[in-house]
């Protein structure tokens, strides 16, 4: 009988911004103020740099794409033609930088993709990373997109009498377990957790559960389907996402890159 051991370790920690790596050419750009399409010419010359494997960069699908892609864009990305085909089935992209490749996958999937290395760098939103909360991952740069609320609902009949700080005990449908185990278990609650992947707002009706913990943007589902908020778990934004030890053994690529979407940000804001 054969017998395979697998031994699992953790990524190291992330170095600091100030250790890590960046050139002095590139922060001399910083500081004059360079716009995004000025840091172009700078990352040709990353194909000195770059390892033989492609860089990964990982994108959800949905709507948060289509506020990701203006950033991707100003960071000097540009996928190939077909990722912008609505009738394209492939996941994986070239772009105009022959060593960097973008992937498209589920925004729950984007933090794995990145914690086990098979993407260098993604976009996830922060409930993601609250839920899974990989040690592998380092999130340096809120990119504020993609805003929302990770929030308890319950039925509007239960609402007008219920005081959620005499909760003991919650049975809950959710798709964010961990996250919603650790809320309570800070207040002493005990959450039964049931998890869905969708139409939460559907369980508290059938019976299933007497209340929901999913991401309320406006608000209108939840009122359509007669809940109503009545905790806030955490306030949600998208964030940029990268792998330790894709930033160890490649910094000054994985840094530039950091930096241009980190411009990228702040373009964006100052036009707003």
């Amino acid at each position: 009988m054969a017998i395979f051991m697998i031994t699992c370790t953790t990524a190291p920690r992330a170095p600091k911004r100030s250790d890590a790596g960046c050139t002095a050419n590139w922060r001399d750009w910083c500081d004059q103020g360079k716009t995004c399409k000025d840091y172009r010419p700078f990352f040709a010359e990353f194909s000195d740099v770059v390892m033989d494997d492609k860089l990964v960069i990982a994108l959800p699908k949905g709507r948060i794409l289509d506020e990701a892609m203006p950033l991707v864009r100003a960071a000097g990305i540009e996928p190939e033609a077909d990722f912008d085909n609505p009738k394209t089935r492939a996941l994986r992209f070239s772009t105009n930088h022959p060593h960097i490749d973008i992937i498209r996958v589920r925004s729950f999937d984007v933090a794995t993709f990145v914690a086990f290395g098979a993407a260098h760098l993604g976009i996830a939103g922060n409930d993601v990373l609250m839920e899974f909360d990989y040690p592998e991952l380092y999130a340096p740069l809120d990119l504020g997109i993609g805003g929302c609320r990770l929030s308890v609902a319950e039925p509007v009949g239960l609402a007008e009498h219920d005081d959620p700080r005499r909760w003991s005990h919650v049975r809950i449908a959710t798709k964010y377990p961990e996250v919603t185990r650790r809320f309570f278990a800070e207040r002493g609650v005990q959450a039964e957790c049931v998890k869905l992947n969708g139409a939460m707002e559907l369980a508290p009706s059938l019976g299933l559960c007497s209340r929901i913990v999913d991401l309320v943007s406006t608000g209108s589902t939840l009122k359509a389907n007669g809940l109503k908020e009545v905790e806030v778990i955490a306030q949600v934004t998208s964030r940029l996402i990268v792998n330790r030890a894709a930033l160890k053994t490649r910094p000054v690529e994985m840094t530039g890159w950091i930096d241009a979407f980190r411009a990228a940000c702040e373009a964006t804001n100052a036009a707003a």
